[in-house]
């Protein structure tokens, strides 16, 4: 990417999706608006806004519109973990959405069900030309940095194997999916499912409506069902982060 033309606007649920990235931001300001704080910089030459959304969709979608209003990003690039809806995807899997979809819209019979009314959509592409970066980005991190920045610790507490990057849908919605009969109703509801996650699809709409290219990138964190790990929180500290700041240090060194 070419910092003459890109303003990147960073979105994480969670401090710990985005630890590390603001410490090693350059010429920071701060900016506090709609209780979140807007950090704004350099991240590897690239003039870059990096914020915490907070959980859930409405969170998701104000922090979005704010940074494209208020601070004028360009692109969009929300980071975080996510649960798997496909059993061959395991914890520590990359998934990287070509669409997204709330699963928890329904408005029917007004409207089919999934559908967002009168937009006429349920499915929101993520922009083909930041997503196919992003996924080199993550493909690369996979190859060369992954197994030097996770320890061998937290491989095994995690029981991690070698990470995998997926492409695909993911599914959002303000229900953190635990139950095995519930993933598989989703599941059965979009047969291409690879991960449900709270905040994407949110920010998928917001950017369509503005015309802002967006991707979404998300760490398998469990299996959205009861085996979903106790130690969620660690894994995405020790874990996830680490995912994040490396795949994003390769996507803003991929250059014009």
């Amino acid at each position: 990417m070419s910092s003459q033309i890109i303003r990147l606007g960073l979105i994480s649920a969670m401090h710990q999706e985005q630890a590390g990235l603001i410490d090693i931001m350059q010429d920071t300001e701060k900016s506090h608006r709609g209780m979140r704080d807007y950090v704004y910089g350099k991240l590897w030459g690239i003039d870059t806004v990096c914020v915490l959304s907070r959980v859930g969709k409405v969170a998701a979608a104000a922090t979005a519109a704010t940074l494209i209003e208020r601070f004028g990003v360009t692109h969009i690039l929300f980071t975080g973990v996510a649960g798997a809806a496909e059993n061959d995807l395991r914890v520590g899997d990359i998934v990287v959405a070509d669409a997204l979809v709330q699963h928890d819209m329904n408005t029917m019979p007004l409207f089919p069900q999934y559908e967002v009314p009168l937009l006429g959509l349920s499915h929101f592409s993520s922009d083909k030309s930041l997503t196919d970066r992003l996924t080199q980005a993550a493909s690369d991190f996979v190859a060369h940095d992954a197994g030097e920045m996770i320890s061998e610790e937290d491989r095994a507490t995690f029981r991690l194997a070698s990470p995998r990057v997926f492409r695909g849908l993911i599914a959002s919605g303000d229900e953190f999916v635990h139950r095995q009969e519930r993933r598989d109703a989703l599941k059965a509801a979009f047969p291409p499912l690879l991960a449900l996650e709270m905040e994407g699809a949110a920010v998928a709409q917001v950017c369509f409506e503005f015309g802002v290219p967006f991707a979404v990138i998300r760490t398998i964190s469990d299996s959205a069902n009861e085996s979903a790990p106790l130690d969620f929180m660690q894994f995405i500290e020790r874990v996830a982060s680490r995912y994040a700041f490396g795949v994003v240090k390769r996507l803003c060194m991929q250059g014009g």
